[in-house]
C-alpha cells in the first residue's frame, strides 16, 4: 500500500498522484494540524502559520507561491531537513509532490529566490519568537535577520486552517483579476 487516505476522502498514492488528487482544503487541514520543529517547541505552532506569514513578508507577486511552499507537507509531513538530508527516496517523493501542486495551483516549477529567503527570514523569527533561540549559531541563518514586521504567537490548528484558506482564496482572486 503506497496511499494516504486525506481528510477529503481522496487516495494520494505516492507513486501515481496526480492533480486530482490535490485538494486545497487537505492542504491547509494537514498544514494547519503539522507542528513545526518536528514539535519540539514550547507550545504548538503550525505549518499553515507559518506559510501565512511567509505570505506576508514578500511582495504581492510572490505572495501566492510563499503561502503554499511547504503545501508538499500536508502529504509528506515536515520532517527537518538534517533527517531529510539522509532520505534520498523521501526526497524524491517529495519533490514529485511539490512539483504536482505546482503545476495544479499554477506555480513556476522552481521556488523563487524571494521566497526561499523569506522562508529563512521566517525560521529566524520562529527563533526569536518561539522561544527556541539556545544562543548557539544556526548557520543556515548566517546574515538573515528576523522579520520586524510582526511577532509570532501560535495560533489554533482551526484558526490557522481558517486564516491560510482565506490568505488562499484572497490571494487566488488578486491572480484571476491580474490575468
Amino acid at each position: 500500500m503506497s496511499f494516504i487516505q486525506t481528510l477529503s476522502g481522496k487516495q494520494f498514492d505516492y507513486l501515481s498522484a496526480t492533480i486530482d488528487d490535490i485538494d486545497i482544503e487537505d492542504i491547509a487541514v494537514a498544514l494547519s494540524n503539522i507542528c513545526r520543529f518536528s514539535g519540539h517547541l514550547p507550545e504548538f505552532y503550525s505549518v499553515a502559520q507559518h506559510s501565512l506569514l511567509c505570505s506576508q513578508l514578500v511582495s504581492p507577486e510572490f505572495a501566492f507561491e510563499a503561502l503554499m511552499h511547504d503545501a508538499a507537507e500536508a502529504y509528506c509531513q515536515d520532517i527537518p531537513a538534517p533527517l531529510k538530508a539522509l532520505l534520498p527516496d523521501y526526497r524524491e517523493i517529495e519533490k514529485r509532490t511539490d512539483q504536482l501542486i505546482r503545476f495544479k495551483f499554477g506555480l513556476p516549477l522552481e521556488e523563487a529566490s524571494v521566497v526561499k529567503y523569506a522562508d529563512l527570514t521566517m525560521l529566524a523569527t520562529e527563533r526569536r519568537d518561539l522561544d527556541i533561540d539556545d544562543s548557539i549559531p544556526w548557520v543556515i541563518l548566517e546574515g538573515i535577520p528576523p522579520t520586524d514586521l510582526f511577532e509570532i504567537y501560535p495560533l489554533r490548528p482551526g484558526q490557522a486552517f481558517g486564516l491560510f484558506m482565506a490568505r488562499f482564496n484572497e490571494l487566488m482572486e488578486l491572480r484571476q483579476c491580474a490575468a
